[in-house]
């Protein structure tokens, strides 16, 4: 597969995910205040308006410049490794790219907002699980994806003796 190619599909795709996550933030933002609650499947899935002034389960609350620096770091060593070991790998460049997107898109909110929104809130087998967006699902998504390659890279090496 062409380089350009792979390249102009992450780039729509992270561009697409960025849009989506600050279009759904937009609406809960504009439509709902903090704390109110929509189910949509029972009490296992309701949108939920949040704010989150840390990183994932709250964690480093108000600490938002080491967030801003941490990002930048992400996001140039992102780029780095996508150009010297993901070129010719698209199972590795979907995952940086879900990364990559996330980050941009919490990194917006943390920049035009002082924190994040999330929304999307779950329990799932009497868990309540962290309310999250779809920043925060492409992250997830993104370090499956890359612990699913390196995985099955790792095996495929040994199995041709490259390792």
């Amino acid at each position: 597969m062409n380089k350009r190619y792979n390249l102009t599909m992450m780039s729509i795709l992270a561009i697409f995910l960025i849009a989506m996550d600050q279009i759904t933030k937009y609406i809960i933002v504009k439509t709902m205040k903090i704390g109110d609650s929509i189910s949509v499947i029972g009490d296992i899935l309701e949108i939920t308006s949040h704010r989150n002034h840390g990183a994932a389960w709250g964690m480093l609350q108000n600490q938002m410049t080491f967030f801003y620096i941490i990002t930048v770091i992400v996001l140039v060593a992102i780029a780095f490794f996508y150009y010297k070991e993901a070129m010719f790998n698209p199972i590795m460049q979907l995952g940086l790219t879900l990364i990559f997107a996330g980050a941009i898109g919490n990194f917006i909110d943390r920049l035009l907002r002082g924190n994040v929104v999330d929304f999307i809130d779950t329990k799932i087998i009497n868990y309540d699980f962290p309310i999250f967006n779809v920043a925060d699902s492409c992250l997830t998504i993104g370090v499956i994806v890359l612990l699913y390659d390196m995985l099955f890279n790792q095996k495929e090496e040994k199995r041709n003796g490259n390792i």
